[in-house]
């Protein structure tokens, strides 16, 4: 490897245009989708009851303290959500869900395997690693981060 960068190019050259003019709009797009799942998880949480999902999930899977572990998940799956939405402290966010998407995949899914329907580790990998990729390239053009000038 020479260490310089290759770029493919697109069978249909005339295309490049409409990929550049979409990608901030599609992780726009992304962002705002997985903010909004996460939420819908953190809304079944506040529903839930906080101490019922420290004593039914974190408890029962071996994080201690559980209470701790259930307002932490509750803050970030909604609080975070919304500031994924948004794009607001993107960065700081998404690391923080990143590592809480870890902790679960660690703690309560990877012994039941990888598929979702059955308990496994599918959705948690999936959003953790879209919650890292955020974390690492933050809110984008269109955030409140950007529009305020200043990011984590």
């Amino acid at each position: 490897m020479d260490g310089t960068r290759h770029e493919t190019s697109l069978v249909w050259p005339g295309l490049r245009g409409s990929y550049d003019a979409v990608g901030d709009i599609a992780y726009a797009l992304m962002r705002v989708v997985i903010g909004y799942i996460l939420f819908m998880h953190g809304w079944g949480k506040i529903h839930m009851g906080v101490a019922t999902v420290a004593a039914n999930i974190m408890a029962k899977n071996g994080l201690q303290p559980s209470l701790v572990f259930a307002y932490a998940a509750t803050a970030l799956e909604t609080v975070g959500a919304v500031c994924i939405i948004l794009g607001v402290f993107t960065r700081f966010f998404a690391a923080a869900i990143a590592v809480e998407m870890g902790i679960a995949l660690l703690f309560v899914h990877a012994a039941k395997g990888f598929a979702a329907a059955q308990g496994g580790f599918e959705y948690v990998l999936l959003i953790g690693i879209v919650m890292f990729v955020v974390a690492i390239r933050g809110g984008g053009r269109y955030s409140v981060d950007r529009m305020i000038g200043r990011e984590l």
